[in-house]
């Protein structure tokens, strides 16, 4: 038996399913660690369930064909990041007023897409690829640890690890060269966290870094959602949006 179902370079890489497709692999341990849940996709911090999801293998295409086509192009970018005066990469907003479409799973498909161009092209131009490729952020939990920390009476034993984890990721998800900012359209937000979120969006916006947003709220009612023009303002800029049509698979197949 083959590794290649633990890794997601599989659909990409020459020796999969191959006598040498193991667990001492050298792109696989540089991609998933030695224990499968480390290297270049772990510290992506995607759920586990999304950690091998890709265009290929996503539950949505089927269902999603015309955004999915959308997508492929986008992805198809992907190796303008090795050009030299290359062409900006866009931002994608993806969109559906019904939740569980399948946005969430198609978002970490794309990352999981940009990692394998990333180290892939890392190591044919004899160059190691940074241990931080993407960062996955899943606002609603990221607006939770907020919560945990600034409220009164919390013990510290659920403020402290609340904290850490928010100002890692916080740091993490402004500097990631890719990044997926997933369910963005969160509500009652206090000042603070909402001054956050945009020195986020602010940073990856003026560093040309491109940013996959997921949510159930058109990009045009963003502003009202937050009560600022300027989040959405942000967002806007060299970003494509990308309707998802039909209403909720949850519960018909494993992932949104």
């Amino acid at each position: 038996m083959t590794n290649a179902k633990n890794c997601v370079l599989a659909g990409i890489c020459t020796l999969a399913d191959g006598p040498k497709c193991t667990r001492l692999c050298a792109p696989y341990i540089g991609m998933h660690g030695a224990d499968g849940r480390g290297g270049r996709n772990g510290t992506a911090d995607l759920p586990q369930e999304y950690r091998l999801v890709t265009l290929d293998n996503a539950a949505p295409a089927k269902d999603q064909a015309e955004a999915y086509e959308i997508i492929r192009r986008y992805v198809a970018s992907f190796k303008r990041q090795f050009e030299d005066g290359g062409e900006r990469l866009k931002s994608l907003y993806l969109v559906s007023i019904s939740p569980g479409t399948g946005k969430t799973t198609t978002a970490a498909a794309i990352l999981n897409e940009w990692l394998r161009v990333s180290f892939v092209g890392a190591l044919g131009r004899n160059r190691q690829a940074p241990d931080l490729l993407a960062y996955f952020l899943d606002v609603n939990a990221w607006q939770t640890d907020y919560n945990a920390f600034n409220r009164a009476r919390v013990p510290d034993s659920i403020a402290g690890p609340a904290a850490e984890r928010y100002y890692r990721a916080f740091k993490a998800v402004q500097e990631a060269p890719f990044a997926v900012l997933d369910d963005i359209g969160v509500r009652d937000v206090t000042d603070g966290f909402r001054g956050d979120l945009h020195a986020v969006i602010n940073a990856r916006v003026t560093n040309a870094l491109p940013t996959v947003y997921t949510s159930n709220v058109p990009i045009e009612e963003l502003a009202r959602v937050f009560n600022d023009r300027r989040l959405p303002d942000r967002i806007r800029d060299q970003c494509a949006v990308i309707k998802f049509e039909g209403g909720s698979k949850r519960g018909i197949r494993k992932t949104e």
